[in-house]
C-alpha cells in the first residue's frame, strides 16, 4: 500500500529512527511531516533528511493522512489534548509509540470515535531491523490497520496483538531490549579490555559476533537453548563460562530485569490515566 503522507508530532530519537527508516525503504521526503517544540530540533531534520517541518502542530495534521504522536509520554496528554478537535475534524488515523499510555487514555484525551493504532516500535527502526507490536482499537478500519502496518514494515517487522496488555510485556522485551543488548556488549568490551586486546580489536569482536549470532538464530528453526548447547562443548572454554553466568544468577537476574520494565510501563499507564 502506497504512503500519502505522515505527520509526526515529535521529532525526538525514536521518530527519527522512523523517519530515516520510512526514506530508507522507498518513501519520499515530501510526503513526511514532522513539528516538534525546539526549533533547533526541526532545522537538524529538514537539513538531514529533507522533509516538511513546522513548529506548529495543526499543519501538520492538515497536510497529512496518519499522524504519529512521537512525543514523551509525560508530555503526551497536553500535545493530544490540544490537537484533538483538528483530528476530530479530519478523522485522522492516529498511530501513538508512546510506551506505557494505553488505549483508554488515548481515547479520552483525543476523542471517544478516533481511530488510534497504539505501538511499541524500538530504535534498530533506524537500520531497517525494527521489531514493532501493534494494537488498534475497535474505531480502526482494516484498511487503516493496513495502514499502519505497512509504516511499521518499513523499518523492520510489526506484528499484532488481540490483548493490549501484551504491549507492556512488549515494552520490557523488545521496545527496551536492544539498551540490554548493548549492556551485553559494553560489559564484554571491557572484559576484553582486561584481557589484553586493543580497543578496537575487542569492539570488532564483539560487535561482529553480535551480529552472527543473531543471524543463525533469525535463520535458524532450533531454539537459543538448542543453539547454545551446540557451541557449548563439555568441559570447554564456552562451558566455564556458561556456568559462570549461570552461578551469578544470570537467567533469573534477565527475568527479574524483564518483569520490572514491564511493571514501569504498568506503572506509567496508571500515572497517566489520572492526567
Amino acid at each position: 500500500m502506497k504512503i500519502h503522507k505522515i505527520g509526526f508530532i515529535g521529532g525526538g530519537n525514536m521518530a527519527s529512527s522512523l523517519i530515516s527508516g520510512l526514506i530508507a525503504s522507498g518513501h519520499t521526503p515530501e510526503q513526511i511531516w514532522v513539528s516538534d517544540i525546539n526549533p533547533d530540533t526541526l532545522i537538524d531534520l529538514a537539513k538531514q533528511l529533507h522533509i516538511n517541518t513546522s513548529v506548529n502542530n495543526d499543519d501538520i495534521i492538515n497536510a497529512v493522512d496518519v499522524v504519529v504522536l512521537a512525543v514523551k509520554p509525560q508530555t503526551l496528554s497536553a500535545v493530544a489534548q490540544s490537537v484533538a478537535a483538528l483530528i476530530q475534524q479530519k478523522k485522522s488515523l492516529v498511530v501513538s509509540i508512546a510506551a506505557g499510555i494505553n488505549q483508554n487514555s488515548l481515547s479520552r484525551w483525543l476523542g471517544a470515535d478516533t481511530a488510534i493504532v497504539r505501538c511499541m516500535p524500538n530504535t534498530p527502526a533506524l537500520v531497517l531491523t525494527g521489531a514493532t507490536a501493534l494494537h488498534a482499537n475497535d474505531k480502526v478500519t482494516a484498511e487503516q490497520r493496513d495502514l499502519a502496518e505497512n509504516i511499521l514494515r518499513s523499518v523492520g517487522i510489526a506484528l499484532w496483538v488481540n490483548d493490549e496488555a501484551e504491549l507492556d510485556a512488549v515494552t520490557a522485551v523488545s521496545g527496551s531490549g536492544p539498551a540490554y543488548y548493548f549492556l551485553l556488549m559494553e560489559a564484554m568490551e571491557k572484559a576484553a579490555l582486561e584481557l589484553g586486546l586493543s580497543e578496537q580489536t575487542a569492539r570488532l569482536l564483539v560487535q561482529q559476533t553480535a551480529l552472527g549470532a543473531a543471524k543463525i538464530a533469525l535463520e535458524s528453526a532450533e531454539s537459543p537453548e538448542q543453539l547454545r548447547k551446540r557451541v557449548t562443548s563439555p568441559g570447554g572454554t564456552t562451558q566455564r563460562a556458561i556456568e559462570t553466568f549461570e552461578q551469578g544468577g544470570f537467567t533469573e537476574l534477565v527475568s527479574k530485569a524483564l518483569h520490572a520494565a514491564r511493571d514501569r510501563s504498568i506503572e506509567m499507564s496508571k500515572q497517566m490515566e489520572n492526567f
